[in-house]
């Protein structure tokens, strides 16, 4: 291999940047055609000198602005360090943005979070499994949510048995961002080459190099609706989204106990003149951007954020296919917040069946709900009525037919329960045209008697 590979890291607050860097680096056959960048999001209690005690050697600072730049060699492999005070963050997608500006024509580029583990000759692996692709497809992209580590066991991971992982359609927020899980991928032992996908992991993808400069993150997202938004446009700039056959890394997901933005970018932080927005703030604009790109959402419905619109931007769809596209391909319609069966059964989309300019079947949907409940203790006392045993919620449509129900005990649903308040969301699959209207709430004693029942408008 003598190709190049340009890494991108984004980092918050992350003690697990140096470990990571380190195997990074350890497991690749060649580490000498590494470039990484990282988007070093630091607190006071980060130094330089970390890196240095570390034996990242060379080190030479370039002061620039916004940000200083650190330089730094390990095993010949060249790392990049964008120097930024954690208050001047402005969230995960512009700091990716931030590391994609400085893309210099490498041959693959391969992106992370900064916490993970790495197979032994990684970069070797991946090479040829893109490889293996280029008679199918002539921009082939690798991404996956992959397995777990755990920094705080030993080993950290499992070396045995390591199954590859998918991503499967989780649920629409009621914010209109798409929320996605892991599953194994099935008979993954007989695989022989990565299988096609529907979506993309913002902590693995490995593609050609020109990835980081023809879709870059829109620095205006802040978290939620990044993937699919990603995905999307990555399909619509030609790109072809697969999942690998064969496990090449793990990712730790708890990090647990670590500073995160949304706890030190806070409104009292914004108050005290200390970061320049709340996380709140971004995270309300970066979705209604995500509704407005997808169209669930037109920008005329928000004229408080009239900059707002990403069609216009370089951050909207690419010109080799549409969204509608996108929508046949991978069984989804956006504007109704609606998925096909093939998906909730995470079959792996048919690339053949999809021909350009098709048509989604709109009779087969099955639509994402997600009704918040919501009751005054004085409506109904779910905390304190002394002989109810268990609870059930129920979704009702306009006719009052019950469209979903959970069944829960008494001390489950008092976990919902904050102050004077019952507060629960129930989300669920439904018929595309089976709208929830209004909301139950029953408590039962042990006989099976309703206690109280109280019922009111879903929002």
């Amino acid at each position: 291999m003598t190709s190049t590979i340009f890494v991108q890291i984004a980092s918050y607050r992350d003690p697990e940047l140096i470990p990571t860097l380190r195997d990074l680096i350890a497991s690749a056959e060649f580490p000498a055609l590494l470039r990484i960048v990282v988007c070093w999001q630091h607190g006071p209690e980060e130094h330089v000198g970390d890196f240095l005690n570390q034996n990242f050697l060379h080190w030479k600072l370039h002061p620039a602005a916004p940000f200083n730049l650190h330089e730094f060699e390990l095993d010949g492999a060249r790392i990049e360090l964008i120097d930024v005070p954690h208050e001047k963050s402005q969230g995960a997608c512009w700091a990716r943005n931030q590391i994609q500006q400085r893309y210099q024509d490498e041959t693959y580029t391969l992106q992370l979070d900064s916490h993970h583990r790495f197979v032994p000759q990684w970069d070797h692996h991946l090479v040829c499994m893109l490889d293996q692709l280029r008679p199918r497809s002539s921009k082939p992209l690798l991404t996956a949510y992959l397995p777990s580590y755990s920094p705080n066991q030993d080993p950290p991971f499992a070396k045995d048995d390591m199954p590859p992982l998918g991503m499967r359609f989780e649920t629409f927020t009621r914010e209109g961002a798409i929320l996605f899980r892991s599953f194994t991928l099935p008979d993954w032992q007989a695989l022989r080459e990565p299988v096609p996908a529907r979506f993309y992991s913002g902590h693995f993808t490995f593609a050609d190099g020109a990835f980081a400069r023809e879709v870059q993150h829109d620095p205006d997202y802040f978290f939620h609706g990044e993937e699919i938004s990603i995905a999307v446009r990555a399909f619509t700039h030609g790109y072809d989204l697969f999942h690998p056959h064969r496990n090449v890394a793990w990712h730790e997901y708890s990090r647990e106990g670590r500073p995160k933005i949304w706890g030190d970018h806070d409104k009292s932080a914004c108050e005290e003149g200390r970061v320049s927005q709340s996380w709140s703030e971004r995270n309300a604009r970066s979705l209604a951007r995500n509704r407005a790109l997808f169209g669930m959402e037109s920008m005329a419905s928000a004229p408080e954020q009239p900059h707002n619109d990403p069609h216009d931007s370089p951050y909207g769809f690419g010109t080799a296919r549409t969204l509608v596209d996108y929508e046949v391909y991978a069984g989804i319609s956006f504007r109704d917040r609606a998925v096909q069966p093939e998906v909730l059964a995470h079959v792996a989309p048919n690339r053949v069946a999809s021909k350009p300019d098709g048509t989604l079947e709109r009779s087969t949907l099955r639509r994402s709900n997600d009704v918040r409940v919501v009751a005054h203790r004085k409506s109904i006392d779910v905390a304190a009525c002394p002989r109810a045993t268990h609870c059930t919620i129920q979704a009702l449509g306009a006719d009052g037919a019950v469209l979903h129900d959970e069944h829960v005990g008494i001390d489950a649903a008092r976990a919902n329960c904050n102050g004077e308040w019952f507060d629960r969301s129930l989300t669920f699959m439904g018929d595309l045209d089976a709208r929830p209207s209004a909301f139950r709430i029953i408590l039962w004693d042990a006989n099976q008697e309703i206690l109280k029942e109280f019922q009111a408008a879903a929002s």
